[in-house]
């Protein structure tokens, strides 16, 4: 009974964030975790602390810190950021380019074909 009393009185307080090892105030969370930051945590779990306790210290669900200690084993810290990277960008820009420029491309043949000039069109293989 006194849980029951206790789990509704927390519903009615501030939300929090539950790990498997017990709640946290949300509003100790930051709200992004920088690659950085990640890392940093990953290597104390590296060194030997408890998933556990490092879980509640910074108020992160364990499950969610033993994923961060995955992903940078698996790929280091340019695993754990969210952003894409310069290669990404420039990828995506070119894209986007190459589709402005076929968009273009594909107005002046129109116009030429108005214009008369459709059949030249179809001699250049257009």
């Amino acid at each position: 009974m006194d849980q029951e009393k206790d789990r509704v009185g927390a519903a009615a307080g501030p939300p929090a964030a539950v790990s498997e090892d017990g709640p946290a105030a949300v509003s100790e969370l930051p709200e992004r975790w920088s690659a950085a930051r990640k890392s940093e945590v990953v290597l104390r779990l590296l060194r030997g602390e408890e998933v556990g306790l490092v879980s509640r210290e910074i108020g992160v669900p364990a499950h969610v810190v033993e994923d961060w200690r995955r992903v940078f084993v698996e790929s280091g810290r340019s695993g754990l950021k969210n952003r894409a990277e310069d290669s990404e960008r420039d990828l995506l820009r070119a894209r986007a380019k190459v589709g402005e420029l076929t968009m273009r491309l594909e107005l002046v043949e129109g116009l030429l074909e108005k214009r008369g000039y459709g059949e030249d069109l179809k001699k250049l293989g257009r």
